[in-house]
């Protein structure tokens, strides 16, 4: 099929677009009692584009959340160096912001607290008016004006995803760091906030990185699906390009040749390493 292709380990990235993430033969190894070392990643190579939304995929185990939390700061990788924009990334900042499965939420702040906490924290000289219209503007965008003054206990599972979602994007990130966010929802609101968030991406676009196991989602989703080997030691194993044109529509999908070529070859690629 001429139109897709599936990429080496070592063209990581497209020549038509610009680097903005850098991860370089980054390795994750924890000591073990006997002296040797247990290694979860081995010399992982990928970049990500500015306003590129790229899946990593693979079986549990594989390292794809511990990669995640490097690149969000909140872990060190045991050797090779990650960068955004070029400087390196030694600790958590507000250009990276991360959208947990688990929601994450401050019991007891409002919808609109749990957000202006966040802008709060990093718009630290904004003024209060200033600081409203961010809160604000966020709620509205994530649908959630009837819902500012709830608290978490009172909402669904897709609403307090949707004031994760809104949290970091007040913020005003660089890049978005999605960690299975739409793992705990039930399979009727999972693609309802998938084109939520699709949304709001085509209109506030970013470097977008997001873990997933659900082969469907990442294709639908992204511009890229990274593919890891199993673990220990894992490795990125494959990339596939994902050509299919935006917006994308759920139903046309269903009737594309293309999207269920895209979706056989990654499913052969888990398959090889089940």
């Amino acid at each position: 099929m001429s139109s897709m292709q599936s990429v080496s380990p070592n063209s990581f990235y497209p020549s038509n677009t610009e680097s903005f993430l850098a991860i370089e033969q980054v390795v994750k190894a924890y000591p073990k009692p006997d002296g040797s070392q247990f290694v979860v990643l081995n010399g992982i190579n990928m970049t990500i584009g500015k306003q590129e939304y790229v899946s990593v995929i693979g079986h549990s185990g594989c390292g794809k959340s511990t990669l995640m939390r490097i690149v969000a700061g909140l872990e060190k990788a045991t050797s090779g160096l990650v960068t955004l924009e070029g400087k390196e990334i030694r600790k958590p900042g507000a250009e990276r912001m991360m959208v947990f499965q688990g929601y994450a939420l401050l019991p007891w702040l409002t919808v609109r607290g749990n957000i202006r906490m966040a802008v709060d924290e990093v718009f630290k000289t904004a003024s209060q008016s200033d600081k409203i219209s961010i809160v604000n503007e966020h709620i509205d965008m994530v649908k959630l004006t009837a819902a500012a003054d709830k608290y978490p206990d009172e909402l669904s599972g897709g609403m307090k995803q949707r004031v994760g979602v809104a949290r970091a994007l007040a913020t005003r990130p660089k890049m978005l760091l999605l960690d299975e966010p739409f793992g705990a929802l039930d399979a009727l609101t999972r693609p309802k906030l998938q084109q939520d968030v699709l949304e709001i991406w085509g209109q506030h676009p970013q470097a977008v990185m997001m873990i997933t196991h659900d082969v469907d989602e990442a294709i639908f989703m992204s511009d890229r699906l990274v593919m890891m080997t199993n673990g220990p030691s894992a490795t990125i194993g494959q990339i596939l390009d994902i050509p299919l044109p935006r917006p994308r529509d759920r139903y046309e999908l269903r009737e594309s040749k293309d999207y269920y070529e895209l979706r056989n070859q990654a499913l052969d690629f888990l398959e090889r390493y089940q």
